[in-house]
């Protein structure tokens, strides 16, 4: 199954932005989470962002995907913020309690500004 979501990984300091574009499905599972490893490898950041503001859809498998990328950060004592969320993510990110376990901003530039503070 080829991807229709392409991730772009942007390093700031102290953090790490994944720029998520596209779908976030079955498709995304070869790329999301190696993706993540590959990003933090370099320069070990404390914050991870993950930016959905140019992402389409996200299913079920999606979620899982991210719920992958949470659980990981979380082991390895790193936070995870997310941003770009449009207003039915949020609320699919609230029931499904992920809220509970990272930050949401409506914007990358919030973020930053969030995490610059820690």
């Amino acid at each position: 199954m080829q991807s229709s979501c392409d991730v772009t990984v942007r390093r700031i300091p102290g953090a790490v932005v994944l720029e998520l574009r596209g779908e976030l499905n079955a498709a995304a599972t070869d790329l999301l989470l190696p993706t993540y490893r590959e990003a933090v490898r370099d320069g070990n950041p404390q914050s991870v962002l993950l930016d959905f503001a140019q992402v389409d859809y996200i299913n079920s498998t999606g979620i899982a995907l991210v719920v992958g990328v949470l659980a990981q950060a979380r082991a390895e004592g790193r936070t995870i913020v997310a941003c770009g969320l449009s207003e039915h993510y949020r609320e699919i990110f609230a029931i499904t309690r992920l809220s509970d376990f990272m930050q949401m901003f409506g914007d990358v530039d919030a973020a930053l500004v969030d995490i610059s503070r820690a």
